[in-house]
């Protein structure tokens, strides 16, 4: 499968950006997952959904900020990112994989990774 994320961009603190990951294949196969990467820092976990949409998780950081929902039917997996923080400010990384384990955390149990799209909040 591959991926392809937007829909990043320059925003005040407070404000909002919805990411888009456009994926190929049979997209409804995959769990999905959005990851971010800061300068200097190892890529975080942020959220993550299977390929049944009731089930979600979040990040600690993120959670009732930012809400991930995908379309089967347009083969999209979102990010709606609301109050956002300069702490925010990161490359951010949509993932698939057929067989993620657990609440979909993990990194390295995604196979396929989309190309990265700038978050920056300015303060």
């Amino acid at each position: 499968v591959q991926l392809q994320a937007s829909g990043g961009g320059l925003v005040q603190a407070g404000g909002s950006l919805r990411l888009s990951c456009a994926a190929s294949g049979t997209f409804s196969r995959y769990a999905m997952g959005w990851f971010r990467q800061a300068p200097g820092k190892e890529r975080a976990f942020v959220a993550a959904i299977r390929r049944s949409d009731t089930i979600v998780s979040y990040a600690d950081a993120v959670k009732g900020r930012f809400t991930i929902s995908r379309d089967n039917a347009k083969n999209t997996v979102y990010l709606q990112m609301n109050s956002l923080k300069p702490e925010d400010t990161a490359v951010y990384y949509c993932a698939a994989d057929v067989n993620v384990g657990g609440d979909g955390k993990i990194s390295h149990e995604y196979e396929y990774w989309g190309q990265g799209t700038q978050v920056t909040v300015s303060s």
